[in-house]
């Protein structure tokens, strides 16, 4: 999913380029202080989401929004309250009230990614490694690791790719994956074998935490 950022003030958008560099499944292409190179940019370029702040000096988001002949979902940022209604009056994602923490700018990512994905992408997952995306198929994923500030998706065939998430975020990522372990998610399809104690996934056995034990 790409995107594209406005707000005028710099710091705002530091936030938001770091916020969207966590996300697996975003790719933020640009981001403006200026609305109008903004939406000189949008005149030449197909993004699927912007991230939009309500109260800036020269045009404001709302007035930003109604200029578009075919806008691209959006996002309302902003510190004042009172847009909110507004905001949602022009079918906006969601409404991010400033300053938003990390886990509720990725539930108005999950939001939005949810209207663009196809009956195809949901056989498929953008895995942000490094400076890249990866495709991912969901059926080649056995298990997920945490390991420090990354999580390690282990593939089908030995192959690991490394992505800078934390397990909960993941695990809102992949929903329908189940956690045995505060440090692993395991795609239930691939169980060979389970106990109270342990699963086996391929050739590698994994714990079962005392606190996952019941839910199973």
């Amino acid at each position: 999913m790409t995107a594209i950022a406005i707000d005028d003030e710099p710091a705002a958008l530091r936030i938001l380029e770091n916020f969207a560099g966590r996300v697996p499944f975003l790719e933020l292409k640009e981001s403006f202080t200026d609305a109008f190179q903004a939406l000189d940019y949008l005149q030449r370029h197909h993004v699927d989401l912007l991230f939009l702040d309500i109260k800036m000096p020269d045009l404001s988001g709302i007035d930003f929004l109604k200029s578009l002949r075919k806008p691209p979902m959006v996002v309302f940022t902003t510190a004042y309250s009172e847009h909110a209604v507004e905001g949602f009056n022009l079918d906006a994602v969601d409404y991010l009230l400033k300053p938003f923490a990390y886990a509720r700018f990725l539930k108005a990512c999950q939001k939005a990614f949810a209207h663009v994905r196809t009956p195809e992408q949901n056989d498929y997952l953008m895995v942000k490694t490094g400076y890249e995306q990866v495709r991912v198929r969901l059926a080649d994923i056995l298990y997920l690791e945490a390991g420090g500030n990354y999580v390690v998706f282990v593939l089908a065939g030995n192959q690991k790719i490394a992505s800078r998430l934390t397990m909960q975020e993941a695990q809102e990522i992949l929903p329908f994956f189940k956690r045995i372990h505060r440090s692993y998610l395991i795609n239930t399809e691939k169980i060979e074998k389970v106990d109270r104690y342990e699963v086996k996934i391929g050739e590698k056995l994994l714990p079962i935490g005392v606190s996952y034990r019941e839910s199973r």
